[in-house]
């Protein structure tokens, strides 16, 4: 019998209603192993009303209400970690390993909402006039949507909604309808956790679902995730509609390697970046530029490594690298190196023609490594979100630096020198929004914020650490005077108030 996964409403499971349901898929057979409902119209506003029913008592609740459920939510989920991590590797096909980071990472967003209190303490000015006291205050903006990818489906939620609840909202998550189990696990276990009805709600759907937060009256601001076009659409359209939108869109990452670069520990460092998690992350290394001489050896030493990844099923304990998550993507991803000679490129490793014995139907492609790719060439030029790596050749650090300059995504880059002066040089010059020195894949910690530039972000706030807080409240400034028995009627004055 076939899995439904429903929607989670008002702090239960509300059975799809619209007669429209979407296929989910086990990438390392390629067999339909669930159905997921696609929210209507009135489902979405149902989820909002929800949202906003709960916002009158949540956004009034006290900070320790708050905190203490999230420890308590926290709990649960480091003692369910395993069981999260096998929903996510039953649907996106991520190894058990890799699975079992992304929980782990969204953990630690869980803990920097257990300590939200620091964050939203205010400021006070006292004296700044006679008797007049200036206080800046910080609350909740009300109902808050959350639109997230299929390559993270329990971390980037998390990077979301832990921060969004501390600080007083109530939130409407629309996952990806690739793999949507793990969001209802995160919601079941929210309830458990005593967080009351209605303060975190799922409804999964597809495009028609996304349009309708977009446009409803009461969600106050979106957060989402995804591919760039994507991103700006989100950015537009929620703007339009007068709500505050923070928008994560594609990237290529670059990896400049110089020549005095330690060679083995960059060739490690390309493999783990650009082949992790089958490359389907935003902060993945798709393009190496080698600077100088040192080219040949580096991509010989990539090759070497690159061989050598087990690719399997996540279900494996001995598999290092998975399937992608749907044939078609797999087919497109593969696209890139079936054209990438004919655009100028080498292909030094092809893994196109990849299968995993006794498991033919799924999703599978091996490593590919492209050498000596131009700028011109599509598999440089666009974010690919599969297992293939480029390389590009450069004389100098000017030019490589140009390079990534002249990209029109800006998200993550890193740099490989023991050059200190070369990699502040490149750490203030590069037009990324994180960089790496000699860390390939720099993700923020949780108290610093996640986010990129040019067409890698969409909106003023980045997303969790101090932007995560800011974007999920707003100021307020009080300015107060309080009478004192000793004081004269001062009469009417209708200048300036005088602070000195």
């Amino acid at each position: 019998m076939t899995k439904i996964v429903n929607h989670w409403i008002g702090g239960r499971t509300a059975e799809g209603a619209s007669g429209t349901y979407g296929p989910v898929t086990n990438p390392a057979t390629g067999e339909v192993t669930t159905k997921v409902a696609f929210a209507s119209v009135e489902e979405v506003d149902a989820a909002v009303a929800a949202a906003k029913e709960a916002y009158l008592s949540w956004g009034q609740s006290s900070l320790a209400q708050r905190t203490s459920i999230l420890f308590r939510f926290r709990a649960l989920l480091d003692a369910h970690r395993d069981e999260i991590a096998e929903l996510i590797t039953a649907e996106h096909g991520k190894v058990h390993s890799d699975a079992l980071g992304e929980v782990a990472r969204g953990l630690e967003i869980v803990d920097l909402a257990c300590g939200i209190t620091v964050q939203l303490k205010g400021e006070l000015s006292t004296q700044v006039a006679s008797r007049v006291d200036v206080a800046s205050i910080r609350q909740p903006l009300g109902v808050v949507a959350g639109i997230t990818p299929f390559n993270f489906p329990a971390m980037v939620p998390m990077w979301m909604f832990p921060i969004a609840i501390a600080c007083g909202n109530t939130f409407v998550l629309k996952p990806s309808e690739k793999d949507p189990s793990a969001s209802i696990r995160l919601a079941e276990l929210l309830a458990e956790a005593g967080l009351p009805d209605g303060v975190f709600n799922v409804v999964h759907g597809d495009k028609l679902a996304v349009d309708r937060l977009l446009a409803h009256p009461d969600v106050k601001a979106v957060s989402f995730v995804g591919s760039t076009p994507i991103a700006r659409y989100i950015h537009t359209t929620a703007s339009a509609n007068g709500k505050r939108v923070q928008a994560l869109g594609g990237a290529k990452n670059h990896m400049l390697v110089l020549p005095d670069a330690d060679l083995d520990a960059a060739a490690d460092a390309a493999v783990s970046a650009a082949y992790g998690s089958a490359g389907e992350r935003c902060m993945a290394i798709s393009a190496v530029v080698a600077v100088g001489a040192i080219g040949d050896e580096l991509v010989e030493k990539i090759r070497e490594r690159a061989e050598k990844i087990k690719i399997g099923p996540g279900d494996d304990p001995t598999s290092e690298m998975g399937p992608l998550i749907t044939k078609a993507h797999r087919d497109k991803v593969a696209s890139y190196v079936e054209n990438a000679a004919d655009e100028g490129a080498e292909v030094v490793l092809d893994g196109t023609g990849h299968t995993v014995e006794g498991h033919e139907g799924g999703h599978w492609i091996g490593i590919s490594l492209l050498d000596k790719v131009p700028t011109t060439a599509k598999a440089y030029q666009d974010e690919i979100f599969g297992p293939v790596l480029c390389v590009l050749r450069t004389e100098t650090y000017e030019e490589a630096l140009e390079i990534v300059n002249s990209s029109p995504f800006g998200n993550g880059t890193a740099i490989f020198t023991r050059d200190g002066g070369a990699a502040r040089r490149f750490q203030l010059e590069v037009e990324a929004g994180m960089v790496g020195v000699n860390v390939p894949i720099p993700v923020p910690v949780g108290y610093h914020s996640f986010g990129g530039w040019k067409d890698s972000l969409f909106g003023d706030h980045h997303i969790y650490g101090n932007d995560g807080t800011h974007f999920y409240t707003r100021g307020k400034v009080v300015t107060t005077r309080w009478p004192d028995p000793a004081d004269a009627p001062a009469g009417v004055d209708l200048g300036f108030p005088r602070n000195h």
